[in-house]
């Protein structure tokens, strides 16, 4: 086994990747952005910044605070809509060989269904990725993922847009990750991508005033990796559908966590802004740790901690 190549490739609710590693939305741009640092087809997938359904200009700055251990960003989903993406942006991933999943959102269940439909029509799109961390302005502001009935309600009306596989993506800030994982697989979601960022905010004691020009800001890096594994392994024990794990991962070890806790494929985040190379660094680190343990195929770990406890 020592010299043998172990098996890498994962499938994501009928997506084939060809490894897990993949990117996490809004850390690795639409891709031209890391392509001089990464060779974008070792890859097992990329997964694009988000997409709206027309542009937005983003919140106010300041958009990014260090934390300790992490950032808080509050980019606001700014992009350039769906029909500048597919004809500007999409063009460049067509030269490579790896699956595009696009994420999504959108303030009515309304915009998620004709995104999906619009991306359906689009050539090179292997799945979408679905946000629901984002205000439903016809019941408040109130967020899609914070509420199972309506995180059910978008992923049913995307599920009915779309041939392609959907990854419904979703909130930590929540009361029980579990419920709404339940009613997004009975509205028959392909995968769930899971944790997003955790709610936060950080103060300028100088100024005495909030340091990001949102106020609030969502939380990531490794300071939120307890949380994200505490979920995952939750999800798994319950729900039967493949999980894109991610979280503060930056090393090899932290992906493997992931794995080990349920997580079929891992994506990196935050780690890429300090390390543009974190993504190939940490599937090398993979494959060492599955030949070094004679592990013939990375699918044998999917879950594997589960095992030990009766918990």
């Amino acid at each position: 086994m020592k010299n043998d190549k172990p098996g890498l490739a994962v499938n994501i609710g009928g997506i084939h990747m060809k490894n897990p590693v993949t990117t996490a939305s809004g850390t690795f741009g639409f891709g031209p952005e890391y392509a001089p640092y990464v060779d974008l087809n070792t890859l097992g997938a990329i997964v694009v910044k988000g997409v709206t359904l027309l542009p937005r200009q983003g919140n106010p700055t300041p958009r990014l605070a260090e934390t300790p251990a992490g950032i808080l960003n509050s980019i606001g989903l700014q992009n350039p809509g769906v029909e500048r993406f597919i004809t500007e942006a999409l063009p460049f991933l067509a030269d490579y060989q790896l699956p595009v999943l696009v994420n999504i959102a959108g303030e009515t269940i309304t915009e998620y269904a004709k995104m999906a439909e619009r991306l359906s029509q689009a050539p090179g799109i292997a799945g979408l990725e679905v946000n629901i961390s984002c205000p439903n302005v016809n019941k408040g502001g109130m967020l899609f993922g914070s509420d199972p009935v309506t995180a059910g309600e978008v992923t049913k009306a995307v599920k009915e847009s779309t041939h392609l596989p959907i990854i419904v993506k979703l909130s930590p800030n929540v009361t029980s990750i579990l419920e709404i994982a339940e009613k997004v697989a009975l509205a028959r979601a392909d995968a769930l991508s899971m944790i997003n960022t955790l709610s936060g905010m950080a103060i300028d004691i100088k100024t005495k005033s909030p340091v990001l020009g949102n106020i609030l800001g969502g939380l990531s890096g490794p300071a939120i990796k307890p949380v994200a594994l505490r979920a995952i392994w939750q999800v798994y024990r319950e729900i039967k559908l493949p999980i894109i794990g991610m979280g503060g991962i930056t090393t090899a070890t932290d992906a493997i966590e992931f794995i080990l806790a349920g997580a079929t494929a891992v994506a990196i985040g935050t780690a890429n802004f300090r390390n543009p190379r974190a993504t190939i660094e940490t599937l090398a680190g993979i494959e060492d740790y599955l030949v070094e343990n004679n592990i013939a195929d990375i699918n044998q770990l999917v879950g594997l901690a589960h095992q030990s406890t009766k918990q």
